[in-house]
């Protein structure tokens, strides 16, 4: 029994469990009567369906969540993304805290999974500083979002500040839940809206180990850690070629950008590059879109955002590390060196690792919605990278999917949620140095 214990204690094994309980408390209280505004339950499915999108900060929807679901209903939608939020923006960063070094106590290691510290140091003072972070700029954006829905669109003060904390802790966690019928496409070219969307995702999808470094030394940037430095390089590398393609591609498409103003072309550009990243609000219908953009829109949601945020997909590190890793090949050079640090072989093997399983995971989920559904496999197959880097966004096939399609989106916004931190941070833990190197061969590659 001891035994059993010890290894469901694993801290590999926790992060799946926590937000496995956190999805059966959701979808038991999206199942009550009180969280549709008609006297019949939910489907179970529906409510589960919906439960882990919210947890796993997703915002694939099966049914409208502005009327389907009662205030009640929509309240508990924003607890899960809450609670979904805090959780991925702490736990999430285990890995580099495991590599910082090792920790005596296993509480001390489970609690610290949720802080991406990378010493001891005071847990209970880190965590109670993510929550302090997390809270003031949801507060902040939702005041903005607020003031807006009041002045401009002459909501009530309750319908106002309800909107504007709502859809801000949505944007902050990356979540992409919207309380209107066509989530944010009457909003497109409203830039202050849109805007503070934008902010919103990114400060969330960038990681709390960077907004704390960026706080300490924003001034130095000779100074950042080597993760700082890929995933702020990296995100404004991401940003202004989702950006700048956007507004290219789509600048003249009459079903989405195309009938805006200039000035609204350049508002709805500048969110169609961000929300990708990993927001998934819609202000364009993306089952309209053109197959280029569809491509690149592949791209950016499969990378996502920065570890220790609330962005899903296989995060920015990592493919900036492995793209280091090509260029160091490419010149023939023995190791990989990132502003004058080397990096280590475990490391770049964790990170391929990450997404080879990332690139199966959507392969079979991809290939099993094929099978079931008359889909065609680009549209099927954005909606699998959606699922997996918990974007969200959709070309409007999710209300259409048969059940076995919905378990399969399910078990993929778990596993892309959930399933990388445990990948990585399980390949820490199982680290081990041998004494001894085997006979070296080179197969031929390539």
């Amino acid at each position: 029994m001891r035994s059993i214990w010890s290894g469901m204690a694993h801290p590999a094994r926790i992060v799946p469990l926590a937000f496995l309980a956190a999805v059966i408390v959701g979808t038991v209280l999206l199942s009550l009567p009180y969280a549709t505004p008609g006297p019949t339950r939910p489907p179970v499915l529906t409510a589960a369906f919906t439960t882990v999108s919210a947890v796993c900060v997703t915002g694939l929807t099966t049914v409208d969540t502005a009327t389907y679901w009662s205030p009640f209903g929509q309240v508990v939608i924003m607890g899960l993304i809450q609670v979904g939020g805090f959780g991925i923006m702490t736990l999430a960063t285990l890995l580099g805290m495991l590599v910082g070094g090792k920790l005596r106590l296993k509480s001390s290691l489970i609690a610290q999974a949720e802080t991406h510290t990378l010493n001891i140091g005071d847990v209970r003072h880190v965590v109670r500083r993510v929550a302090i972070t997390m809270l003031a700029f949801e507060a902040a954006f939702a005041a903005l979002l607020t003031a807006r829905f009041r002045v401009r669109y002459d909501e009530s003060w309750a319908d106002a500040v309800w909107h504007g904390v709502f859809h801000s802790i949505s944007a902050f966690n990356n979540a992409g839940f919207a309380l209107y019928s066509d989530n944010l496409i009457g909003f497109v070219d409203d830039a202050w809206i849109m805007f503070p969307i934008c902010v919103a995702i990114v400060a969330g999808g960038i990681g709390f180990p960077v907004l704390f470094e960026l706080r300490r030394r924003w001034r130095n940037p000779r100074e950042w850690t080597v993760h700082t430095r890929l995933t702020v390089y990296g995100t404004l590398i991401l940003l202004v070629t989702g950006i700048g393609a956007f507004l290219a591609l789509e600048w003249a498409n009459p079903d989405t950008l195309g009938g805006l103003s200039p000035l609204g072309k350049v508002v709805g550009g500048i969110t169609g590059g961000v929300v990708p990243r990993t927001a998934g609000f819609n202000s364009i219908d993306y089952g309209q879109i053109t197959p280029e953009t569809m491509a690149i829109n592949y791209v950016l949601m499969f990378i996502g955002g920065g570890s220790g945020g609330t962005a899903g997909g296989i995060k920015v590190t990592t493919f900036f590390l492995l793209a280091f890793v090509i260029w160091s090949e490419v010149r023939g050079e023995r190791d990989t060196n990132i502003a004058h640090r080397m990096i280590g072989a475990q490391t770049l093997r964790q990170a391929l690792t990450v997404v080879l399983l990332a690139l199966a995971a959507i392969a079979v989920g991809t290939m099993t919605i094929l099978l079931v559904t008359d889909y065609a496999l680009d549209v099927v197959l954005f909606e699998t990278i959606s699922a997996f880097a918990t974007v969200g966004l959709s070309t409007g096939i999710t209300p259409n999917l048969p059940p076995a399609a919905e378990i399969t989106l399910m078990v993929l916004m778990f596993v892309g949620r959930v399933g990388t931190i445990t990948v990585a941070s399980a390949l820490a833990l199982k680290s081990r140095h041998r004494h001894y190197h085997l006979p070296e061969e080179r197969p031929v590659i390539g």
